[in-house]
């Protein structure tokens, strides 16, 4: 059996149990432009933060959140 059979096979065998495909497109964290903007977005969230204050809230639940998974 080629490979192309065995792809349609199993794709035929997977729709039959109620799956379908799909194409997932994420971004590519080895890339240095993704790296830069991953950066550049955290920077921006973590002035946001300083200047707002408040999370401190969501610290709070946070820590009884990692707490509570000790």
């Amino acid at each position: 059996m080629s490979v192309a059979e065995r792809v349609t096979t199993y794709r035929d065998n997977m729709r039959a149990a109620g799956y379908r495909p799909i194409q997932l497109w994420v971004p590519d964290v080895r890339s240095a432009a993704v790296a830069r903007l991953i950066a550049q977005q955290g920077r921006r969230v973590a002035r946001a933060d300083a200047q707002d204050g408040s999370s401190q809230w969501l610290d709070a639940n946070n820590a009884e959140l990692w707490a509570d998974q000790s």
